[in-house]
């Protein structure tokens, strides 16, 4: 999957166990493990947000955007006339 999970760099960096962001957002501790092992198929804004509040962060510091080469769509070609 392209989209990769920066959390735990997040976590560290801010001396802070991913229980207690958890607690502190809302979420069950079962619910943060899905997402830092990135086995969710999806997250919700005001989670996303939540989490950020809580860690004085931005969502890309979070997540990280590696396109497989697959993903990628065709250049487009100039048509000369």
């Amino acid at each position: 999957m392209p989209i990769k999970i920066t959390l735990d760099a997040v976590l560290a960096h801010r001396k802070m166990t991913a229980r207690e962001v958890a607690s502190r957002i809302g979420i069950s501790e079962t619910q943060m493990s899905l997402f830092r092992s990135g086995k969710v198929r999806g997250l919700r804004f005001s989670t996303l947000a939540r989490m950020c509040a809580v860690l004085r962060c931005l969502p890309g510091d979070l997540l990280d955007y590696q396109p497989d080469t697959g993903d990628l769509p065709p250049p487009e070609s100039s048509k000369e006339t």
